[in-house]
C-alpha cells in the first residue's frame, strides 16, 4: 500500500519508521510532516529531513527534562533514537560519509537517554566476544530477580540493537518476558564505529551472548529463544543449528541460502561466469548497479559483508546458507512469510519443508494489513502471532 512517496523504497522505509507508533518510537503526525519535507528519490534531502525532526524531538526531551516531565522527556528520547535511525538509513552505504556513524550515535545517545527514565531501567551490558565485547541492552520485566523466559534478539541487515525493543522487546516486556538485544559484526555500532563485518557462522556470535544470558539469575535457563527478523531470519536458524541450548527459533521473515537468492536477480551469463570467478564477470555485474536505487542497495551490502568489489560479495555468499545444516536444528522453530516481501528472497517456505524439528509456518497476507516485509505496517499482529507461539511452545 502506497503511503506518501511513489519511490517503494522510501516508502517502506516511512512505513518501518511509523510503524513503531505503538511503542512511543513515531507519532504520525510528525512522520508525515517530516515526508513533506523530502523529495522524492533524494537520500540527501531524506537525511536532513529526518534529522531536523530528531534534533526537535531530542530538544523536546531536554526542555521535558528541565520541567521535571520524565515521562514526556523519555517519549521523545525514544522518537529522536528512531527518528535518528531512519535519518542514517540512507547514507549507511558510504564509510566515509561522516553522517553514517553521526546518525547512529545520535540514534544511540538519545536511545541511552530514554533506557534510564524506564522502570525498571534498560540496562546496558557489554557481551564478551572473542576478545572485545558486543553491545547489548537486558530488559527485564521487574527488579523481582524471578527468572523469566528470555528472549534473545538481534537486529537485521542495516537496523540497531536499539531498533529491537520497538520489533520485538517492548511486546515481550508486556508478556513477562526478560529479553537480551544486542549487536554483532555488521550491525549498528559494530559495524558503524568498529567497521567489523558480518560472519556467517552466526552461531559464534550467539554461543557467548547465550554464554552471558545464563550468568543472570533473572534468566530461566530451560526457557531462552533466539527470535531473528529481517535479516535475522537467516542468522537464527543459522545460530540455532550448532547451538542446542535454544528452547525455541523464530524466524521473521525464513531464509536458506544467501547465494540461491543473490542469484535469482543475476543473468544466466553472469552466474556462469561467476561460478568460474571469471574476472569478465565484473562488466556483467557492472550494469547491474546503473540504477542509482540498485547501486546504493548493493553497496550498502558490501559495506555490511566487508566486500570490495561486487563480485567478491555475491561470492561471499555461497557461505551464508543452512544447507547441510538445517537439519541440525533441534529446538521448535517458527518460520514467518509473507505474501510481498521482496527483499527477503521468498525462501520462507523452502526453510521450513527443509526442518525436521517440531515446527510451525505463518503467512502474513495483505488482506491482515501485513504485507511486506517484516509486516511492517502490522507490528501488533506480528507481536501476538509470535508471543503466542511462544507462550505455547515455551510452555510445552
Amino acid at each position: 500500500m502506497r503511503l506518501f512517496f511513489d519511490d517503494q523504497d522510501f516508502d517502506g522505509q516511512l512505513l518501518r519508521a511509523l510503524s513503531y507508533t505503538a511503542y512511543e518510537g513515531a507519532d504520525i503526525g510528525e512522520c508525515f510532516e517530516t515526508a513533506s519535507r523530502i523529495k522524492e528519490g533524494d537520500r540527501d534531502s531524506w537525511y536532513e529531513a529526518w534529522t531536523k525532526t530528531a534534533e526537535r524531538m531530542k530538544a523536546d526531551a531536554k526542555e521535558s527534562i528541565k520541567g521535571g516531565h520524565t515521562d514526556s522527556a523519555r517519549r521523545a528520547y525514544l522518537r529522536a533514537s528512531n527518528y535518528y535511525r531512519a535519518a542514517e538509513f540512507y547514507v549507511r552505504d558510504d564509510p566515509q560519509d561522516p553522517r553514517s556513524l553521526q546518525g547512529w550515535q545520535s540514534s544511540h545517545d538519545c536511545f541511552a537517554e530514554a533506557a534510564h527514565l524506564f522502570d525498571p531501567p534498560f540496562e546496558a551490558v557489554e557481551i564478551p566476544y572473542e576478545g572485545t565485547t558486543l553491545p547489548g541492552y537486558f530488559f527485564r520485566v521487574d527488579d523481582s530477580g524471578e527468572r523469566r523466559p528470555t528472549v534473545i534478539t538481534m537486529s537485521g541487515m542495516d537496523g540497531y540493537l536499539e531498533e529491537c525493543y520497538w520489533s520485538i522487546a517492548a511486546a515481550g516486556l508486556e508478556r513477562g518476558y526478560n529479553l537480551l538485544a544486542f549487536d554483532g559484526p555488521g550491525q549498528g555500532g559494530v559495524l558503524r564505529q568498529r567497521e567489523v563485518p558480518f560472519r556467517p557462522d552466526w552461531e559464534a556470535v550467539v554461543t557467548p551472548v547465550l554464554d552471558f544470558a545464563l550468568k543472570r539469575p533473572e534468566v530461566d535457563p530451560e526457557h531462552m529463544a533466539l527470535v531473528g527478523r529481517s535479516f535475522g531470519g537467516y542468522l537464527a536458524p543459522r545460530a540455532a543449528s550448532l547451538e542446542h541450548r535454544l528452547a525455541a527459533c523464530m524466524a521473521d521473515p525464513g531464509q536458506f541460502d544467501l547465494f540461491d537468492a543473490a542469484m535469482s536477480h543475476v543473468p544466466q551469463e553472469a552466474k556462469e561466469a561467476l561460478l568460474r570467478n571469471d574476472p569478465t564477470v565484473d562488466s556483467l555485474l557492472e550494469k547491474m548497479m546503473e540504477r542509482d536505487a540498485r547501486r546504493f542497495f548493493i553497496a550498502a551490502r558490501m559495506r555490511a559483508f566487508g566486500a570490495k568489489t561486487l563480485r567478491e560479495f555475491l561470492l561471499m555468499q555461497h557461505k551464508y546458507t543452512l544447507k547441510g545444516l538445517v537439519e541440525k536444528i533441534e529446538c521448535p522453530t517458527l518460520v514467518c512469510d509473507n505474501v510481498a516481501d521482496t527483499i527477503a528472497g521468498g525462501q520462507a517456505k523452502e526453510l521450513y519443508d527443509a526442518l525436521e524439528c517440531p515446527k510451525d509456518y505463518v503467512l502474513f497476507t495483505a488482506e491482515e494489513g501485513a504485507d511486506g516485509h517484516c509486516e511492517g505496517g502490522a507490528q501488533v499482529l506480528f507481536h501476538r502471532v509470535a508471543y503466542d507461539w511462544l507462550d505455547k511452545t515455551l510452555a510445552s
